[in-house]
């Protein structure tokens, strides 16, 4: 496009002017969000949780991603109403609604927790800035990439896990590992000695501060949200490892068959003893579609199940969502099955309490977990319990579950197929 030079006459400039505004991004004209980078911030109690915002279009419609270093989110139900916006986060029940003003986004995130409540979080986004904490953060001091030994504590209860981080100058990524399952992807910045990691995929909010101490010790705090606060402690330790994720659940003593019923999102009563699940190996999940771990379990669960079934692989999950009204519920769960592509058994078991699913399932000695992982052989009898769900943050970790999971079901299909019962 020529410049506009000055002394052009009224039609040149004319011509000038509306060449300009064919140029500028289109979502700006209708009043969207312009495509390209956003820095998206949520208020939370322990300060300024930030995350990456990216706008872009695909076949005409507006979509975004939420950023959190490698992991990118997308979102695909946006809608507009005039400057207001509406993001409803994908197989989540959570939004974000905000107005456009100027290249900037305010508004709320909503967070739905257990029994319908709701988290108000202030939201607010910027065209144009890409940074996360700080624009150009000094030069660190120090290093944190590696394993770390962790010790959450929680209104006095403490919890184990193992933190790892990887560090490239003053950008640091990673996630905590927990014997109930990783805190995904993390993603911020080290800063002399002050470490700073945040999160926001549409299912949590995360934020953490620390810092490294003259004894090489992590000390900081973790927020989730707006109610939960957590301290931490954190050593490096190379060999730090958590307990073995299939000896937490088990079965109680002489406990009879895995014996259920609940309805699936059509309303129909399904039971593991149907027909249709007998003389088949059964993988039976507790999860909820508020949990993103139970999220990144199913991406992985949908995928054997379409290379497995015609071998006899069937899949059952126990849907335990916020909302005891079965019809908001089975929302959730359709959301989720969308958001994955879920073609196996989906079925509305209760609310997301970990007291009310073991009550549903009392040949366990509780559910400490979601998701909780059940492997049940041709015969129906339980050959494996999972606890928790390493995802794909965890690298190698996620890998070696990916492959024992995958051993498993080859195992267990490959055992015979017992006689069908005459009469």
């Amino acid at each position: 496009m020529k410049r506009c030079r000055t002394g052009l006459g009224i039609v040149s400039l004319a011509i000038c002017l509306g060449a300009l505004v064919a140029c500028a991004p289109r979502a700006t004209l209708d009043g969207a969000p312009r495509p390209g980078l956003w820095r998206a911030t949520l208020q939370l109690p322990g300060g300024e949780l930030p995350f990456g915002l990216e706008f872009a279009t695909e076949s005409g419609k507006i979509v975004a991603f939420l950023d959190n270093g490698p992991d990118r989110a997308k979102v695909t139900d946006i809608t507009r109403d005039g400057k207001r916006l509406t993001l409803r986060l994908d197989g989540f029940e959570n939004r974000i609604d905000a107005t456009l003003e100027d290249d900037t986004l305010r508004g709320t995130l909503t967070m739905i927790k257990s029994g319908g409540k709701q988290q108000e979080i202030p939201f607010a986004a910027r065209y144009g800035e890409t940074h996360r904490f700080t624009k150009e953060p000094p030069a660190p001091i120090a290093n944190v990439a590696g394993r770390w030994a962790t010790t959450f504590v929680d209104e006095g209860e403490s919890s184990i896990a193992v933190g790892e981080f990887t560090q490239n100058g003053a950008i640091v990524t990673g996630t905590f590992l927990t014997p109930t399952g990783d805190h995904r992807f993390l993603a911020g910045e080290l800063r002399g000695r002050e470490l700073s990691l945040s999160k926001f995929d549409g299912g949590h909010a995360f934020l953490y501060r620390a810092t490294l101490g003259d004894d090489g010790v992590l000390r900081g705090r973790f927020w989730s949200g707006l109610a939960s606060l957590e301290t931490f402690e954190a050593r490096r330790d190379d060999s730090a490892t958590l307990g073995d994720a299939e000896s937490t659940t088990k079965l109680v003593a002489n406990a009879k068959p895995l014996d259920f019923s609940f309805p699936d999102v059509a309303g129909h009563q399904i039971s593991i003893r149907d027909p249709f699940f007998r003389g088949k190996v059964v993988i039976v999940t507790l999860a909820g579609s508020w949990c993103p771990n139970c999220h990144d379990e199913a991406a992985l669960l949908a995928e054997m199940h379409r290379r497995k079934r015609a071998r006899g692989l069937e899949v059952i999950s126990l849907m335990f969502e916020q909302f005891g009204d079965f019809e908001r519920a089975r929302e959730a769960v359709y959301r989720f099955r969308d958001r994955h592509r879920v073609e196996y058994t989906t079925l509305v078991a209760g609310i997301s309490d970990k007291d009310d699913a073991a009550s549903k399932l009392p040949q366990l000695n509780g559910v400490y977990a979601f998701p909780t992982t059940i492997f049940v052989d041709r015969n129906g009898r339980v050959r494996k319990i999972h606890t928790g769900f390493s995802g794909p943050a965890t690298g190698q970790h996620y890998d070696r579950l990916v492959a024992d999971f995958d051993k498993l079901t080859d195992d267990l299909l490959a055992e015979p197929i017992p006689p069908t019962p005459r009469g």
